[in-house]
């Protein structure tokens, strides 16, 4: 099963470059010739990611330049964006003529914990998927997963058609309590379910390490901090695909570096994982990993990620430059302050991390305000 994929990365496009205000088109079509040169070909899009932009990215400068053998594609049936089963159609129907493609190679029931899955359950998104795949407009049916083993374990008892998981695994979420990365992937093992891996680098918190974590992995090498999430996540036996979402080509070619010619972590390197975890975790930061799903329908506009990345920055880094740029920022063109937050409880309904977002914003406040 999935031998059409290539090798075992593939590019999560939804952290695309960005050039005033849209999509960097003329980047991005480098981004997709070099990683299509360099034997690689699974792509994965949602169209939520980059408010739509993302598919539109996908149309533009992968499927309308390039043969469809040359690629495969993943994309998603989100929640918010469907209420009945008469909408799932017409909604997978724009999707693909946005990506401009027949069919998608694997399609995701998107973002699934116990509340979504019932939902989905109840709208038969997974029966009407199962219909599309009967009619070959899915290759796969698969789903992305946000939530404790035990709801995981619930879905695969219930719906044995899935045949791929799309989970949430980093070192530092490994052992976590709350994303639980290691029995989750134990449950896929269990059903025999391939792993697609999502946020191995933590929406990017695990690329740029504080100093006395950046230290260890130093003493191995000039590689980044990157290559040893990425390959942390990638040795995995289970796991078939880590994503990496990728923001401009310079990080394209440093994760090719080291993805075209797969290695597993060394018992040396796994022990310098291990401590630059610890590190890590005693750091208290905020986990967010900038899906940016929380701003799309925040009425303050308040630029939820971009604080908590500020704020872990001025805490890690005691990096002065952090209270100017949130000041200057974050909370002008008609972006909300922390404090001006009306804790309506919407972001905190959508985050996939399950964090307490109206908790951390009064953090945030009181360190910046």
């Amino acid at each position: 099963m999935f031998e059409e994929i290539k090798k075992n990365f593939g590019f999560g496009m939804m952290r695309l470059p960005m050039k005033d205000g849209d999509v960097d088109y003329e980047q991005v079509n480098e981004m997709v010739d070099l990683f299509l040169k360099e034997g690689f070909n699974y792509f994965d899009t949602a169209h939520g990611y980059i408010s739509g932009k993302s598919e539109i990215a996908v149309g533009k400068c992968l499927a309308a330049r390039h043969n469809r053998s040359e690629f495969i594609l993943t994309n998603k049936l989100t929640e918010p964006y469907f209420h009945s089963r008469e909408e799932i159609r017409p909604f997978f129907e724009k999707q693909l003529l946005t990506c401009g493609v027949d069919y998608f190679d694997i399609y995701l029931m998107h973002a699934q914990n116990r509340e979504i899955f019932a939902k989905f359950k109840e709208r038969k998104a997974y029966e009407t998927a199962m219909e599309l795949k009967k009619e070959g407009k899915i290759r796969h049916l698969g789903i992305s997963f946000h939530d404790k083993a035990e709801v995981l374990d619930q879905i695969l008892a219930e719906y044995p058609e899935v045949e791929i998981v799309q989970i949430q695994l980093n070192y530092v979420d490994w052992e976590d309590a709350s994303v639980e990365s290691r029995k989750v992937y134990e449950v896929c093992e269990k059903y025999g379910k391939p792993v697609l891996v999502m946020e191995p680098v933590k929406g990017g918190n695990l690329a740029v390490l504080p100093p006395d974590a950046q230290k260890v992995f130093d003493k191995l090498g000039d590689a980044s901090a990157a290559t040893y999430a990425i390959r942390f996540a990638a040795s995995q036996p289970c796991v078939r695909v880590v994503l990496s979402g990728m923001s401009n080509l310079a990080q394209m070619q440093d994760n090719i570096s080291y993805m075209k010619e797969f290695e597993p972590l060394n018992e040396e390197e796994q022990k310098a994982v291990d401590e630059v975890c610890a590190i890590f975790k005693s750091k208290e930061m905020i986990p967010c990993t900038a899906c940016s799903y929380c701003t799309d329908g925040c009425p303050m506009q308040i630029r939820i990620p971009d604080m908590f990345a500020c704020y872990n920055k001025k805490k890690t880094f005691n990096d002065w430059n952090q209270r100017m740029y949130y000041s200057d920022v974050l909370t002008t063109g008609g972006h909300a302050k922390a404090s001006e937050c009306l804790q309506c409880g919407q972001c905190e309904g959508i985050c996939p991390q399950g964090l307490p977002i109206i908790t951390l914003l009064q953090e945030v406040a009181k360190e910046f305000e």
